[in-house]
């Protein structure tokens, strides 16, 4: 790679890890008397940082996106390479403790953090390796969607992830990644061009479509069942500009329909994701539209200034616009919108669908208006375009051909108050779910159980990564995920 042509990029305020003063045992000898983990020795070895109970910052570090129970690890280690990070794979298969990895934190089901086990931290491996001539990135899974999308911005490059710039990269691409490019460029995976990986035998694989193709094929979709993933090489594309922001309109049965067949018939330039919600008494809403329903809508078209806006003006003629955010902005400039949420609760139910009708917009529309919830919502993403002319049968994702993501969610604040808001999920997903096809989407699948997973990988498709767990992980040690067991039965 001609050394010109390469930019190395470390994102500011990461350093290279640091190595913690030493602390005595005791704390972990009085709490887990059970446990015999070598901690003197890994805090003089380990070239990043090893915070266990008694810890300054251990809170801290336990701490994940999603609200829930108190868990409380024996060992939190957050490695500087892919060497330590084999050496904590191994720390974990020789002492049978449970092994949780952590990117960004976001996970649902609050996999990124457990009890009595160990949590593999990956937030101090944030490098980036930029081939601005060949359209490639080299990046190291700690680095959340949005730092990585700073930084290739600068040279007027993207590559799709998610809707959120504080996910971490590594989980996202793992099950999928359906973002703001899904139609123009396709799934994460999509653009995933090599992987490295670190086995449950501590072995470092560098893979693709050529070198262990099998393994490369799973993790394109399958979670994070089949090893450590440290490394990704992703492909960029050049948008220097977007058309994008945030849109508000009433929402009517009809609105609802009639902008879902807008973005479905749309160039493959517009991605569009609504949610269908009471407008927030928020600064920038109008205060006669608190209370009622609405269609936020957020939006990318990654195309020409003037064709985005001949096509964002369609959407606008669907009903007066609540709220109009929409201008020409670098596409890093979607993950600015991102909100902050303190650690909340949320129930949540995906499918993917082929058509929403008038009826379930009703339907939709009259739930959202009843629940007691206090934020309510179904997003609906029309997909198509790039992301359908993907053979199905090319990566472990299962749900090429499905018109529609749709998902139920509620954002709640106590916990007692689980089950009213699960059934209010199941109850409108349920509802709206059109076939005898049941399907999900495993980045959006919460604490649902094994017969859910099983709609995420319809099939030949759990066949497949059935096997291929097997041979990659036969005792399972990568099982606080969304698991794929090497026995095909949870």
């Amino acid at each position: 790679m001609p050394v010109s042509s390469q930019r190395r990029c470390q994102i500011p305020g990461i350093g290279p890890g640091r190595r913690l003063d030493h602390r005595e045992a005791m704390t972990m000898a009085d709490t887990h008397d059970r446990l015999d983990l070598p901690l003197a020795g890994l805090r003089s070895e380990f070239d990043g940082e090893v915070i266990a109970p008694g810890d300054a910052g251990y809170d801290q570090a336990r701490t994940v996106f999603i609200g829930g129970p108190d868990r409380r690890p024996v060992v939190i280690l957050r490695p500087a390479g892919t060497s330590q990070v084999a050496r904590v794979v191994t720390l974990a298969r020789e002492s049978g403790l449970p092994l949780a990895v952590r990117c960004g934190g976001h996970s649902l089901s609050r996999y990124g953090v457990c009890d009595d086990g160990i949590v593999l931290d990956l937030s101090l491996m944030r490098a980036l390796d930029i081939d601005v001539e060949h359209r490639t990135a080299w990046a190291q899974t700690g680095l959340t969607a949005g730092a990585y999308t700073a930084a290739v911005g600068a040279y007027g490059l993207a590559t799709g992830f998610g809707d959120t710039g504080t996910v971490g990269i590594g989980g996202l691409t793992l099950g999928g990644g359906i973002g703001y490019l899904v139609r123009k460029h396709g799934l994460t995976i999509d653009n995933l061009l090599a992987a490295e990986v670190v086995t449950a035998h501590g072995e470092v694989r560098h893979i693709d479509a050529a070198t262990e193709p099998e393994l490369f094929w799973a993790i394109r979709g399958g979670g994070a069942n089949f090893g450590v993933v440290t490394r990704m090489k992703f492909r960029l594309h050049e948008i220097p500009t977007i058309v994008g922001g945030m849109l508000m309109l009433p929402a009517t049965p009809k609105v609802v329909v009639s902008l879902v067949e807008e973005a479905l018939a749309a160039p493959d330039e517009l991605t569009v994701m609504a949610d269908i919600m009471v407008a927030p008494p928020l600064p920038f809403v109008p205060p006669e539209h608190h209370g009622t329903p609405a269609i936020m809508i957020r939006l990318c078209y990654a195309g020409a200034t003037d064709a985005g806006e001949r096509a964002v003006a369609r959407l606008r003629g669907l009903a007066p616009p609540i709220v109009d955010l929409v201008r020409a902005m670098p596409y890093r400039g979607l993950y600015e919108m991102d909100e902050e949420y303190d650690q909340p609760l949320v129930a949540v139910r995906s499918m993917f669908v082929d058509s929403i009708t008038l009826a379930d917009a009703e339907t939709i529309i009259e739930q959202i208006r009843a629940t007691s919830a206090p934020m309510a919502s179904v997003e609906l993403r029309p997909l198509g375009g790039a992301m359908a002319r993907v053979h199905a049968e090319a990566t472990a994702f299962a749900h090429r051909s499905r018109r529609v993501m749709a998902t139920a969610a509620v954002i709640y604040k106590r916990s007692e108050d689980r089950p009213r808001h699960e059934a209010w999920v199941e109850h409108l997903a349920a509802a709206i779910r059109d076939g005898s096809c049941d399907s999900a989407y495993v980045n959006f699948l919460g604490n649902d159980g094994p017969s859910r997973l099983r709609c995420a990988y319809p099939g030949a498709t759990w066949d497949r990564l059935v096997a291929i767990k097997r041979r990659y992980d036969p005792g399972n040690l990568f099982r606080l995920n969304h698991n794929i067991p090497p026995g095909g039965t949870s």
